[in-house]
């Protein structure tokens, strides 16, 4: 067990055209091979899900058990109202980071509760891509134990 899985939730498969102006311009598509590039060079496999059903979110997440060492998790609005994606995360016993390409904090009032931040080991928000990188490597240092 030696993989990362990387879930985006809702909207995210609109990266790049989807309000450039807080998200920017980089697709899903190109974070994901990104990600995956960079587990390739850390010696961890990345295996990415998107999806825009918070269903389809636990279920990914259940599948991950037994399977990941780990879970790198984008739950797009669904930080801010999914106790389920909670409960899941907390479930599965999985270490988990959170992360998101804006700074939620500097944002509507709504999008600074995060229910993922109860049950993760991290919040990394503002970075844009480059998020994912950092929680890819956060997660290594955590799994490794360092």
């Amino acid at each position: 067990m030696n993989g990362i899985l990387i879930l985006n939730g809702p909207n995210l498969n609109l990266l790049g055209t989807r309000q450039p102006e807080v998200y920017g311009t980089t697709t899903l598509a190109m974070v994901e091979d990104a990600c995956r590039a960079h587990g390739k060079a850390i010696g961890v496999n990345v295996s990415c899900h998107q999806t825009n059903h918070e269903g389809g979110m636990v279920d990914a997440i259940h599948a991950a058990k037994g399977v990941q060492a780990g879970l790198v998790i984008n739950a797009g609005a669904y930080t801010h109202t999914s106790i389920a994606l909670m409960d899941a995360v907390a479930s599965v016993e999985l270490p988990a980071v959170e992360v998101h390409l804006s700074n939620i904090h500097a944002r509507e009032s709504y999008r600074h509760v995060s229910y993922l931040a109860k049950v993760a080991l991290g919040q990394i928000c503002g970075f844009g891509p480059q998020g994912y990188i950092l929680a890819l490597d956060a997660l290594k240092s955590h799994l490794e134990g360092s």
